[in-house]
């Protein structure tokens, strides 16, 4: 129910925003999906391995509530998927044989918060551009080795599992060195340009959570977070 009355609260502020914004910034529910090309940091720094990044994808629901003709605030629920890959070669000059290859997908669905900005380029194009934080919580996915030595290969496949965590306390309940944390939280910024029926846009997903449940909450391993760029299509119901 509590679900149902929020829908019913976003379609009556994008009714009431339409009829005065007109098509300047009409708003609207679009359905999303694109690309990610994920990736995990390597150190305290921040920095990745550009040869890790794992290209996954993102799906879902976002709703544009238009605030004023060049403001909206854009929220929704996306399954995102998340993590990175690695390949290890006994000889760089040989990748075909002596290797192990590993895939590291989680999934998560991802509430973001975005503030943007919109500049008109006629009735019916429009730039924007913002950011904004976003809430995500582990439900899925699998991580996958695959391995060939001397020529004989193998391959196995198992459930990515997190652990039992309550966001409202300080804890990390049920953490072990073989879960992920439950819950990602970060920021993202967004660009693209738009009509009014899609939207094509450009967005980096910038993790602050560390990812293993098992790290200390200190600056000394401030690494492994997830850092994402993702391309999208929306269109709009």
């Amino acid at each position: 129910m509590k679900l149902m009355s929020m829908i019913a609260v976003a379609m009556l502020v994008l009714n009431a925003n339409a009829q005065t914004s007109g098509k300047i910034n009409p708003g609207g529910i679009y359905i999303k999906g694109g690309y990610n090309a994920s990736n995990i940091s390597v150190n305290s720094n921040g920095s990745v391995d550009n040869s890790k990044t794992l290209g996954t994808f993102h799906a879902g629901v976002i709703a544009d509530l238009p605030l004023a003709d060049m403001f909206s605030i854009q929220t929704g629920l996306l399954l995102n998927g998340k993590g990175a890959k690695a390949n290890y070669y006994l000889d760089n000059n040989n990748t075909s044989d002596n290797y192990v290859k590993t895939r590291f997908n989680p999934l998560y669905l991802e509430l973001p918060a975005n503030f943007v900005l919109k500049f008109p380029l006629g009735n019916d194009l429009r730039l924007y551009a913002g950011a904004g934080p976003y809430a995500a919580m582990g439900v899925g996915g699998t991580s996958k080795i695959e391995s060939s030595f001397a020529g004989i290969k193998s391959s196995s496949s198992n459930d990515i599992k997190f652990n039992d965590d309550n966001p409202t306390t300080s804890e990390q309940e049920g953490s072990r060195f073989d879960r992920l944390k439950r819950f990602d939280i970060g920021f993202n910024g967004l660009a693209g340009i738009e009509t009014n029926r899609f939207m094509l846009g450009l967005n980096y997903g910038l993790g602050l959570t560390k990812i293993n449940s098992t790290q200390t909450n200190n600056s000394a391993d401030d690494k492994n977070k997830y850092r994402i760029w993702s391309v999208s299509l929306g269109v709009r119901l």
